[in-house]
């Protein structure tokens, strides 16, 4: 992709909203490519890459999905990041494994890929693990850890009331 068609990433990122209203339209492969393949790049802790992405499309797998959580928004794409313990980095001082932190990353690029595709994303973390788990297969050894909704905004979509909410920079930063 040339650089004069990037949209400016501050941009970007105070243009993504939680879409829950997704319209019915397919995302098209190449769009779905490049956005795999952000996630894909994305950084991991020792480079150790323990994150695995599940791309659904398929509507009966879909509608399965449904039954796993109450957030279902009618997206024709659900990105599933998962990431295998066994493989990551875990930090020498107090044991802390890098797993999860590995798939946010992902998952975080994943979305802003999305985005600068013109697509909208839900981030959806209330879901039943075993239950997903059971309906993807190669998952064994996986920790699921986000369902991400990717797909074209509806016309009725917009951004929740406490989307521009962010607490200021003082609350947030400590300069030393």
């Amino acid at each position: 992709m040339k650089k004069d068609t990037l949209m400016d990433f501050n941009t970007l990122i105070q243009n993504r909203y939680s879409c829950r209203a997704f319209s019915a339209s397919p995302v098209e492969q190449e769009k779905v490519d490049r956005i795999l393949e952000a996630g894909r790049i994305a950084p991991t802790a020792v480079n150790k890459q323990p994150v695995h992405v599940w791309a659904v499309t398929a509507p009966d797998t879909l509608e399965a999905i449904k039954g796993v959580t109450r957030s279902n928004y009618g997206a024709p794409l659900l990105l599933i990041v998962g990431c295998r313990p066994a493989d990551a980095w875990v930090r020498r001082y107090d044991g802390k494994n890098g797993a999860e932190v590995d798939a946010s990353i992902v998952a975080t690029y994943l979305m802003l890929a999305a985005e600068n595709e013109g697509l909208a994303t839900l981030w959806v973390g209330s879901f039943d693990p075993a239950l997903l788990s059971g309906l993807l297969p190669g998952t064994e050894g996986y920790e699921l850890v986000a369902m991400i909704n990717v797909g074209y905004p509806a016309p009725e979509s917009a951004p929740s009331d406490k989307h521009g909410h962010r607490i200021g920079m003082d609350g947030f930063v400590t300069k030393l």
